[in-house]
């Protein structure tokens, strides 16, 4: 046991342009502020040596692959067969991002979902965790990601959440875990907030979602895996706790979810 702060950041995306020239010293700040372990998130294929490398080269960083959803009508659909041999390496330790965005490409409504129900099949064989994207599209989400559990069981976590209740509610039934970024620390976030104080703490992971949606203090700035810090704070006023029994929770939170990663750190 440590008495140090340890926290995961469970979404980042350190292979973006934003991070070049800086990635070692923002991992570097990242340890410094207690935060042990990093995925950062691949969303293209074409992207994936890049990803997979940053996470060889780094113990605490591991690695997911997927196609985004805003990117499903740029190349043909990625295979169940293609994303299972991915999932084989040692550090990749999720399936996605994948999901729903209807709010800048609902033109490609059909195909997003489609891709989503390759991404889910392909979890449900590696027994990997599913990272889902969901933006104005929470009908079709809820729809789609029960009718696939009811098909065959598999695990999930809803990155960034910050759709609304009937959401959460519907993912929460399902057994899956909820991912509070930095939008719950703006001070409009209320009801979002609401959300994650009706939600059990065992289901509550935290992420960065970096370059993007920087916390507090840094709002409007590029966010770093260092500041997964701020948003723990805010989880934890949610949930009446200390911002180390907070960080505690959602790491163990982590472990049971990302189970290849959490074994992996054990083997290390």
């Amino acid at each position: 046991m440590t008495d140090q702060l340890q926290i995961t950041d469970s979404h980042c995306h350190l292979d973006f342009p934003d991070f070049d020239g800086e990635r070692d010293a923002i991992i570097a700040r990242a340890h410094a502020a207690g935060v042990t372990r990093m995925i950062t998130i691949c969303t293209k294929l074409r992207n994936e040596p890049a990803v997979r490398a940053i996470a060889e080269a780094h113990d605490s960083v591991f690695y997911t692959f997927g196609i985004h959803p805003m990117s499903v009508a740029e190349t043909p659909l990625i295979t169940q067969d293609q994303l299972t041999a991915i999932a084989a390496h040692p550090k990749c330790v999720g399936i996605g991002e994948t999901g729903l965005d209807y709010h800048y490409t609902a033109d490609s409504a059909a195909q997003q979902q489609e891709s989503l129900r390759i991404h889910i099949a392909a979890a449900r064989q590696t027994g990997l965790p599913l990272i889902i994207h969901a933006r104005a599209a929470d009908d079709d989400m809820a729809r789609i990601l029960t009718e696939e559990f009811h098909a065959g069981p598999y695990t999930c976590v809803m990155h960034c959440f910050s759709s609304g209740a009937e959401l959460a509610r519907a993912a929460l039934d399902l057994g899956f875990y909820l991912s509070m970024s930095g939008i719950a620390t703006f001070p409009k976030s209320q009801d979002l907030r609401d959300i994650f104080a009706d939600a059990p703490l065992d289901r509550i992971l935290v992420e960065t979602d970096s370059p993007y949606l920087a916390p507090k203090p840094f709002r409007g700035k590029r966010n770093e895996p260092a500041y997964s810090i701020h948003t723990a704070e805010t989880g934890a006023e949610i949930f009446g706790l200390s911002l180390k029994d907070f960080a505690a929770a959602t790491q163990a939170n982590f472990d049971r979810l990302f189970t290849k990663a959490a074994q992996y750190r054990a083997a290390a």
